[in-house]
């Protein structure tokens, strides 16, 4: 495993993320959600492979999945070597700090997010969405002072334009509050918009990016139309807004990626993460794996250089379309 600074902050983290969505308990969870006994293999391999970057959020599994991550923590690793990354903003509880960004909201989430990882501190402690009921001076206010509380060692966004970003970082220059080093935003070959605006910033202000869905959901991972897995299967098919998350010219993304694979002796996904990770601004993408090879074939990626004829053949058939989170 690679390992490189998260931005320009002084921040290691391996190349590939461990993401941890997928390890939850309870009412909320997925179908496709594992619980400790059945996680317990890909945290050891996460271990073995050297992916010591495990992202998570409160709102993953109603806060079973903080609690999960820091039971494995303890259980297979030590602190001391595990970056631990979690999330705010989404509902957590019908008061008035239970959700937003709110100086109340923040203190009163991260207290709660701490609990749960059975942890001291938060190395990368990300806000999940923008929030435009709160000013962006009292929310990067609030997040600089749990930094210098000590109970977050660096700061991250997710999932935003790139104006309110921009907006966001520039409160925290003028008052010289603490600033963003990474930028979670979903890229992969299916979705290549950061591209437009928001990853010109990130490069300008020494932001990585720590993309989430790299593949797509597995759409890139298996020949088109295929749909094997339980997550496949109850994927949807359209955005919140009605809008298609694939259109049909991505098939020949797939083909593209499939014919490469085959060529190089690799798996489809080890090609398509080998894409997102040869973009400059890629610090770490983030593999919400369920699978042993999920995370095999992530970290071969890292060691996959693609030529430029094949980088044209994945990229050439995309077609520009609406961010789908928003």
């Amino acid at each position: 495993m690679e390992y490189t600074r998260l931005g320009n902050s002084g921040l290691k983290v391996s190349r590939i993320a461990l993401g941890c969505m997928s390890f939850a308990t309870g009412a909320p969870q997925m179908q496709w959600t594992l619980d400790d006994d059945a996680a317990e293999p890909l945290f050891r391999q996460a271990v073995d492979l050297g992916i010591t970057f495990w992202d998570t959020a409160n709102i993953y599994g109603a806060g079973t999945s903080e609690q999960i991550v820091g039971r494995a923590v303890r259980k297979y690793t030590k602190r001391d070597d595990v970056v631990l990354a979690t999330k705010l903003f989404l509902p957590m509880g019908d008061g008035p700090g239970g959700q937003g960004l709110s100086r109340r909201a923040i203190m009163e989430q991260v207290d709660a997010s701490l609990a749960r990882l059975g942890t001291d501190f938060i190395d990368l402690y990300q806000i999940h969405r923008f929030d435009p009921q709160t000013p962006v001076e009292e929310t990067m206010e609030a997040l600089h002072d749990v930094v210098k509380a000590g109970k977050v060692r660096y700061l991250g966004a997710s999932s935003m334009w790139a104006w309110q970003f921009a907006k966001m970082q520039h409160a925290a220059d003028t008052h010289s509050w603490t600033k963003f080093v990474s930028m979670q935003d979903q890229y992969s070959l299916i979705q290549r918009e950061e591209e437009r605006e928001m990853f010109g910033v990130l490069a300008d202000q020494g932001v990585g990016s720590i993309p989430w869905s790299p593949l797509a959901a597995g759409l890139v991972t298996r020949p088109w139309g295929e749909r094997s897995t339980t997550r496949s299967k109850n994927n949807p098919t359209t955005d919140r807004h009605g809008r298609p998350l694939f259109v049909d010219s991505d098939k020949a993304i797939v083909d593209a990626v499939q014919r490469i694979a085959e060529t190089r002796g690799v798996s489809m996904a080890t090609v398509a993460m080998a894409w997102v990770l040869n973009n400059p601004v890629v610090t770490a993408p983030i593999v919400g794996a369920t699978k042993a090879h999920h995370l095999a074939d992530a970290a071969a990626a890292v060691d996959l250089a693609l030529t430029d004829d094949e980088i044209t053949a994945l990229q050439e058939p995309y077609i520009p379309r609406e961010p789908t989170y928003f």
